[in-house]
């Protein structure tokens, strides 16, 4: 069967070593599947080549078929890229790989086609079954010309570097996270998007033939009016020029050059060393920072990337830089190894690449000799305090840097959880402990310590004070360092709430961090306690469009737009999010919370907590609201259903026994017995929190309403108000609205209808997530709904959206 298009052979080429195929039929296999893929792919029929038996070394008289020749004329060449197969001596190599190469560079398509969206692809789409050498990858790039990327089919473990089977014994073991039936669907994909670009290159042959005929008279007749026309235009070229030239050679702006550093990778099978290859990729990444004319993008922006099969130019354009560094790193004994590539991103080619093989006492002086080396190559100069400052060691003691970098590599995981903090606090307690005068690992520390307060993980008096004395020592030790003030900023915010001191900090550090996007990221988190939302808002702006694709970013403006009720805002930003990392959680709950706000419980809330795991602390909170404002009771509480649970929700907004959430069902359902009985066993265990953890205001907001439910009114309302004090609304404009609502919900369970009315109104007239919506579907407020002023209150604070 013939290509779809004329003129070619075939549509796909397999290119691949017998020896790969013959002991277990992985090519055979992998081809099967791919017809079965490709079939659901196109409507065409579109035909593969492949040699069940092809030559697997060269031919002694190096004579090859011209019916082979012939088969190479294809649109898309696939080579099962294994460790044996970049080997000059086989047939596959010379004769399949470069010939193509070189046949298709040479064709009316040439090697690289544009895609529709404006990037550039490769006819050459690698089928990677085994991660290779150095040597091989640049004797692979050397034929390509460009950076070797294509579909990874590898499977690896500690020791383990072999092809992916389709069934794999324990897939969860595999490092790479790669299933076998997506892989062949991103080749499948990657095919359609050449192809597809491919097609509409080709001429009508009827315009051909009109080019073809086209009368000699007419051409003659207009020989002089075209003469004409291209001297005015070159007149008017010449006096644009004599106006404006001299303006561009006289204007001072410089462009600013970009750069994102993608994620190292480990070239070892250890992945329990993976923070040092994360760790050299953020020195690198910082020092680049610290240049005035340069734009770097931030290491949460690039993230994404890791383990991607986009191309070079794909990334470039999706992060919009020029130019990108790539990475991989070993370390086995004091040796180490980092290899490096700085690449041209809208032309896939090598700038600058370099092979470091040094002793990890040079760590430091390598960071800095490959960022001051990129500078170079970019043509970016220097300044000596510029120089200066990528010299300095945050450490003399490499043990101690290796525990700070363990303990970066676990403050970096993308969703918080107490075990990842837990190594973290330990990584920097290791470090400070090594080395005494260490202090970003002191301020790190500090920044941990708080942030466990903040998130209402431990509220102790000794929490406070590990946290006060990290900090104190890491100012004494390095208050001419820049990271450390930052950290300190965060110190002060999470310990305190305290937004004069914490942007004090800032303030020093953005003097010597002058493309650093996280202290706009930063100063957001600050101001915002304050109640200071449009502020907030433009800071993320602002930090999205210095990286436009991180993802956290994006996530913490849809909060600020869902706060100010701007709900298509929240939706559109929120599937921004979800485009860039599907897998990421919060762009799904905040774009359900959207709905609800905007909505009510609907089908696309629905539709978008489907995609938030089963074990995120706010899966049950969220499908109970869902349940309950669509009217399903019952789902409702066969949520709350497993009686080893203790809390139904459990964060730094609010915490709320699992029997709580079904007393507000028996008490909407007027099953008054029942609701007793679970507010009282909801009342047990909040007594004891309130007991051991005074002054946690969630508890005591909770306990409140958990006396209401009991007919308990006077303690009821001094809970609410006790919650209130210890968190108001001034000390925390997010956090504190939780609160607030809460004794809105103890006044109604209480009978005080009239101040339940009015906390509502404060909550519909500042920033937060109350909507005449929300009243509607909130059950806990339906006894409010006869009050003569609820109509007049969903009246003034209606919202036309």
């Amino acid at each position: 069967m013939a290509s779809i298009i004329a003129g070619y052979q075939y549509d796909i080429f397999i290119s691949y070593r017998q020896k790969d195929n013959k002991h277990d039929g992985w090519v055979t296999e992998f081809v099967n599947n791919l017809k079965g893929e490709i079939e659901s792919t196109f409507k065409e029929e579109i035909s593969v080549y492949f040699d069940i038996n092809p030559h697997d070394g060269l031919l002694e008289t190096h004579d090859v078929d011209e019916s082979l020749k012939e088969k190479l004329k294809c649109l898309v060449f696939i080579p099962i890229i294994s460790r044996t197969y970049c080997d000059p001596k086989s047939f596959a190599w010379e004769h399949e790989f470069k010939a193509f190469v070189k046949l298709a560079s040479q064709d009316q398509y040439g090697l690289k086609v544009k895609l529709p969206n404006g990037n550039v692809a490769s006819r050459v789409l690698p089928v990677r079954i085994h991660d290779l050498d150095l040597a091989d990858i640049k004797l692979c790039e050397s034929v390509l010309e460009s950076v070797v990327r294509g579909i990874e089919f590898i499977y690896k473990e500690p020791g383990v570097n072999r092809p992916l089977h389709v069934n794999e014994d324990n897939p969860h073991d595999n490092l790479n996270h790669t299933i076998y039936r997506n892989q062949v669907n991103k080749v499948a994909n990657a095919i359609k998007e050449v192809i597809t670009a491919i097609e509409p290159q080709e001429q009508k042959p009827e315009a051909i033939l009109k080019e073809a005929i086209k009368p000699v008279s007419t051409l003659r007749k207009n020989h002089k009016v075209t003469i004409f026309a291209v001297s005015m235009i070159a007149l008017a070229l010449i006096i644009l020029g004599l106006f404006f030239i001299p303006k561009l050679f006289k204007s001072g702006e410089q462009v600013i050059k970009s750069i994102a550093v993608l994620p190292f990778k480990l070239l070892s099978d250890e992945p329990d060393k993976q923070y040092l290859a994360d760790g050299m990729m953020e020195a690198i990444t910082l020092h680049l920072s610290k240049i005035k004319d340069l734009r770097v993008m931030s290491r949460t922006s690039v993230e994404q990337y890791r383990g991607t099969t986009k191309t070079i130019h794909a990334i470039g354009s999706e992060l919009d830089v020029e130019y990108l560094l790539e990475g991989s790193f070993q370390k086995f004994g004091d040796n180490t190894r980092l290899i490096v590539q700085l690449i041209k991103a809208s032309e896939e080619s090598h700038v600058w690449a370099n092979e470091y093989n040094s002793k990890w006492s040079n760590v430091f002086s390598i960071q800095s000799d490959v960022a001051q080396k990129i500078a170079s190559e970019l043509m970016v100069v220097l300044t000596p305090e510029e120089i200066e400052k990528m010299a300095e060691k945050p450490t003399e003691n490499l043990e101690a840097y290796q525990a700070y970098l363990r303990g970066r590599y676990y403050t970096g995981q993308p969703h918080f959880s107490i075990q990842d903090w837990a190594q973290a606090l330990q990584g920097y307690q290791d470090a400070v402990d090594i080395d005494t005068t260490f202090a970003l690992a002191c301020s790190e520390l500090a920044r941990a310590h708080a942030r466990l307060i903040f998130l209402r993980q431990d509220l102790s008096e000794l929490r406070l004070e590990k946290a006060n004395q990290a900090a104190a020592k890491a100012l004494r030790l390095g208050s001419d360092q820049p990271r450390v003030h930052l950290a300190l900023g965060y110190y002060y915010l999470y310990a305190y709430r305290d937004e004069d001191q914490a942007l004090k900090h800032l303030e020093i550090a953005e003097k010597s961090l002058p493309n650093d996007v996280e202290i706009l990221v930063e100063k957001a988190a600050i101001i915002v306690t304050k109640g200071r939302w449009e502020e907030y808002i433009h800071l993320l702006e602002k930090a999205q469009q210095v990286s436009p694709h991180d993802v956290s970013i994006i996530t913490d403006l849809a909060e600020g737009y869902w706060v100010t009720r701007r709900f298509r805002n929240t939706i559109d930003v929120c599937n921004q999010a979800i485009a860039l990392s599907p897998n990421s959680s919060w762009p799904y709950i905040f774009k359900a919370w959207g709905y609800w706000s905007w909505k009510g419980p609907c089908t696309e809330s629905r539709d978008a907590l489907k995609h938030i795991g089963n074990t995120h602390e706010w899966y049950l909170f969220s499908w109970w609201f869902q349940e309950i404002g669509e009217g399903d009771y019952q789902a409702a509480m066969q949520l709350m259903s497993d009686t080893s649970i203790i809390w139904g929700t459990n964060n730094k907004m609010w915490a709320i026994p699992r029997t709580m959430f079904d007393a507000f069902i028996y008490d909407y359902l007027d099953e008054q017995e029942l609701a007793l009985s679970n507010y009282k066993a909801a009342m047990e265990i909040l007594e004891k929190k309130v007991s051991d953890i005074p002054n946690d205001p969630r508890y005591h907001s909770a306990l409140g309403i958990a006396y209401a439910g009991l007919g308990k009114k006077e303690e009821a309302i001094k809970e609410g108000l006790r919650a209130e004090a210890l968190l108001p609304i001034s000390k925390d404009a997010m956090y504190g609205l939780g609160i607030l609502q809460d004794l809105a919900i103890i006044y109604t369970m209480v009978g005080e209808s009239d101040l339940a009315i009015a906390q509502l109104d404060q909550l519909l007239s500042i920033p937060s997530w109350f909507t005449p919506a929300w009243l509607g579907w909130e059950i806990r407020f339906a006894p409010l709904k006869s009050h003569p002023r609820y109509k007049e209150l969903l009246t003034n604070h209606a919202i036309f959206e």
